[in-house]
């Protein structure tokens, strides 16, 4: 539960100041959230946020001050990321926290934080995972566990001054809009086509060829069953959609209907063979339908790839710590397909 306390000026000049804090009188006191100001802490100077050892950062750990103190030490650290919703999560906690606590500490930092996705929007209208970071895969415009998308909220809330963003800095909306139009336009040069047809997204896309790209050993260019659903859910909020967002959406749809999987299930085991003692199968179920998560760029086959890289055939045939440790099947698109999309296609028509 968030914990709030109240705090006097002599805080203020100790911490909150020292995040551009305006001046206030001596009569004044200012509510925090607990989580908000441990996000102040880990913020780089850069505006982003990181994510120490891979894993998204536990907000509601208490830090001792010698965790502070570092982490203060840390704050020049170039190694801001998009991965796992790190930087988007923070701005829209902490807006959260603006809203309810008036501190603005807080709206500052997200401000930061909203002018650091803004810089790191690369010349293709895309976001890649990490910036300014550009080594390997860290470059590559990052749709994977809809990274970018999460960033094209953001802007799109920034834009419109909605959904608590109403705060921001003025100044930030014609940045904000202008990054939401390019980001589209990425996300509409990106749309793969198999012999001219528009299909899907890859995972991720070369920020230069905007070809489908590789990523970690077993994220192999391919077309993706999850992350196209959240790229579609956004052109879809779009008002007054354009022709060729229109095309882009209908087009997407399409193929998201056409590579469903029906009959199958995935059932996780218990399996005192395996390494943790658990594995997972994929079983008949009638009643089931699925989407995989990797489709050939060319045949819509699903596949999968273990450590090595390899595309195989089936589920079983990689090893079992990605055939356990990885969402390969799911059930994604439905909502859009059963509700979302037939909703948006009364409101816009073909």
């Amino acid at each position: 539960m968030r914990k709030r306390i109240w705090i006097t000026l002599v805080f203020l000049l100790q911490y909150g100041l020292s995040y551009g804090s305006p001046p206030i009188g001596p009569e004044v006191q200012i509510q925090i959230d607990s989580v908000a100001e441990r996000m102040l802490l880990f913020q780089r100077e850069n505006g982003g946020w990181p994510q120490p050892g891979g894993d998204p950062i536990n907000y509601r750990k208490p830090l001792t001050e010698a965790q502070q103190n570092k982490l203060r030490q840390e704050k020049g650290k170039l190694d801001a990321t998009i991965d796992d919703q790190a930087t988007t999560r923070e701005i829209n906690h902490l807006v959260q926290a603006f809203q309810q606590t008036q501190n603005p500490a807080y709206r500052q930092a997200a401000e930061r934080g909203i002018r650091y996705l803004i810089t790191a929007q690369n010349a293709a209208g895309g976001w890649g995972q990490f910036y300014p970071d550009t080594s390997g895969y860290h470059k590559h415009i990052t749709y994977n566990d809809q990274a970018m998308i999460n960033v094209m909220w953001v802007m799109k809330y920034t834009a419109d001054a909605s959904n608590g963003f109403e705060a921001i800095d003025k100044a930030l909306i014609p940045q904000a809009r202008q990054a939401v139009n390019w980001g589209v336009q990425c996300i509409l040069k990106t749309q793969y086509k198999q012999q001219g047809k528009l299909t899907a997204w890859c995972a991720q896309h070369d920020r230069k060829t905007l070809l489908p790209a590789n990523a970690r050993a077993f994220e192999l260019a391919s077309l993706s069953g999850s992350e196209s659903v959240g790229i579609v859910e956004f052109l879809m909020s779009l008002d007054n959609p354009s022709p060729e967002v229109r095309q882009a959406v209908h087009a997407a749809v399409a193929w998201l209907e056409s590579v469903k999987l029906t009959g199958i299930a995935t059932k996780r085991i218990k399996d005192p063979s395996q390494p943790k003692g658990q594995d997972v199968i994929v079983v008949q179920d009638p009643s089931s339908t699925l989407w995989a998560r990797f489709y050939d760029l060319d045949t819509n086959t699903p596949f999968f790839s273990g450590r090595d890289g390899v595309k195989k055939k089936s589920l079983a045939e990689i090893e079992n710590e990605r055939r356990a440790g990885y969402a390969w099947y799911g059930t994604w698109p439905a909502k859009l397909l059963a509700k979302e999309y037939p909703d948006w296609v009364k409101k816009w028509g073909h």
